[in-house]
């Protein structure tokens, strides 16, 4: 018997319990480094919950930070819906349900007074010496994630968007009560089609509430117009697979060429997208790829001299961009849930954007990059100045004519001097 057993499985049985702030930063460390946007860290209160909800079993300490199997956390750590799980089971502070949603605190404060957002639960905290004792309230992180389904109205994008200083794009709407909080058949629709390359009719929701008895009932409107509860609808189209909840960030598209013509269409999960303030800086590019087949094949496309040529990139919360040549992969993270987050970086001088009319590709080596009075250079509506290897008058013979522009981009030199000095 003792010969027949695992000298790790012994050594693990006989490992003492880790505290809960320990457990939380090994799960915080497996959603991946850096984090994900919109995905806060995981707080020691919140492996409470984890045993609450019987995802790890309690050894001792306190109950609401208890300590926790060093083996079991890893294993849930391994785990590929992780996130999930922390949405589904640990409510979150204002601070982290700001960082959820992906927008400023400001943003969350417009939330709670819109109606959209209601506590479900508490805590109370001791600050000591800044306040005493404070109760907090605690919110969903699943009802934060399904905002941007539940209220197709708010361009939730923009919200996340909006800098520091400026005005929530929220503070103008209207709040809403549980007695006016209602949609019509077009409403449920237009909920059941967040996320859907093709929209859901009023037909498809009548459809729906024919053929389902548990459909919920209206709650106001008339016979012909009627009215319905939107938690009770939301809640009907997540039990019945109409909708999902949003996973966090989005996802990337890539589409790569490499030396020698080879191609390869890529897909990059929770992208970060990190973009230089000036032309000498550098571009960086990190997310999620499904598993090391990805990885190495882009990889290898970017392993030549010059690197990969990025065709187009798809990103959340940016416009497409395309990048010519030096495109490579710096650093290859895998989580302790067996992830793998790749990174990609390029020189911010050979940044660009796909043109409009699909003739080539527009640089600019600095965001909407602006132009002085004194600048004569035609500018384009993706902010950059003169299209690569063209320009209106002296076509596609690049040397000497074309120059970088201070402001980012590329002008036509042989123009700008000609019609200053015309002028």
């Amino acid at each position: 018997m003792v010969e027949a057993a695992d000298p790790e499985a012994v050594r693990a049985a006989l490992r003492g319990p880790i505290g809960a702030g320990v457990a939380a930063d090994r799960l915080t460390e497996a959603l991946g480094v850096p984090l994900p946007p919109m995905r806060p860290r995981v707080t020691a209160s919140a492996i409470g919950y984890l045993v609450r909800a019987g995802l790890l079993v309690y050894l001792g300490g306190e109950v609401e930070f208890p300590e926790v199997h060093p083996e079991q956390v890893a294993a849930l750590a391994r785990r590929r819906d992780l996130p999930a799980l922390l949405d589904q089971y640990v409510p979150l502070g204002p601070d982290q349900a700001a960082v959820r949603l992906g927008a400023r605190r400001r943003d969350f404060d417009e939330v709670l007074r819109l109606g959209y957002l209601a506590p479900v639960g508490a805590v109370e905290i001791d600050y000591k010496r800044q306040g005493g004792v404070t109760t907090v309230p605690l919110y969903s992180a699943r009802d934060i994630a399904l905002l941007d389904v539940a209220r197709p109205g708010v361009d939730w994008r923009a919200v996340r968007e909006t800098r520091p200083g400026r005005r929530s794009l929220l503070a103008g709407l209207t709040p809403v009560t549980p007695d006016t909080d209602r949609v019509l058949l077009a409403g449920v629709g237009r909920i059941a089609g967040v996320g859907r390359t093709a929209g859901v009719g009023r037909a498809a929701v009548v459809n729906w509430r024919r053929r389902h008895p548990d459909f919920p009932a209206p709650t106001g409107g008339s016979d012909v117009h009627p009215e319905f509860d939107r938690a009770e609808i939301v809640a009907w189209l997540l039990a019945h697979e109409k909708i999902v909840i949003p996973a966090g960030a989005g996802a990337a598209s890539l589409l790569v060429r490499g030396t020698g013509g080879a191609t390869g269409r890529f897909r990059l999960d929770a992208p970060w997208l990190g973009l230089a303030d000036d032309i000498e800086g550098t571009d960086q590019l990190s997310g999620w790829v499904a598993d090391d087949t990805d990885a190495d094949a882009l990889a290898a496309l970017a392993a030549g001299a010059v690197g990969a040529t990025l065709t187009r990139l798809t990103a959340p919360g940016a416009g497409p961009l395309a990048v010519l040549g030096d495109v490579r992969m710096t650093d290859r993270f895998r989580s302790g849930s067996g992830a793998l987050r790749i990174t990609l970086e390029w020189p911010a001088r050979l940044r660009g954007t796909p043109a409009p009319t699909g003739g080539g590709v527009v640089r600019h080596g600095v965001p909407q990059a602006r132009t002085s009075e004194d600048c004569v250079c035609e500018r384009h509506d993706c902010g950059g100045l003169d299209p690569v290897l063209w320009c209106a008058e002296h076509g596609d013979d690049v040397a000497p004519v074309l120059d970088w522009h201070a402001g980012g981009g590329l002008r036509c030199a042989q123009l700008a001097r000609s019609r200053a000095a015309s002028a």
